[in-house]
């Protein structure tokens, strides 16, 4: 699943487990040498901030490009019964 999201991003989005009973979403980011160092900080933050994604991990290639992986925790609900005595 892959979208374009603003110039010079490309995002995908996956699910994976680390911790038994912990799982977290994965987001992974293509961000082009075009984009300033400080403009990738604000869109970053802004994710962190509103999304509530971490950074997992940010890989800078020879060519320029920035491949960043974000992370955030999925919390599931469970579902509580009542039952009354009738």
């Amino acid at each position: 699943m892959a979208a374009m999201s603003a110039p010079g991003l490309l995002t995908t989005a996956r699910r994976r487990g680390l911790k038994p009973g912990v799982e977290y979403e994965f987001e992974r980011l293509t961000l082009s040498r075009e984009l300033s160092r400080s403009a990738v900080t604000r869109l970053l933050v802004d994710r962190a901030e509103h999304g509530g994604w971490e950074l997992d991990r940010l890989r800078l290639t020879p060519d320029g490009t920035r491949r960043v992986v974000l992370r955030r925790k999925i919390i599931r609900q469970r579902s509580t019964y009542f039952v009354a005595d009738a």
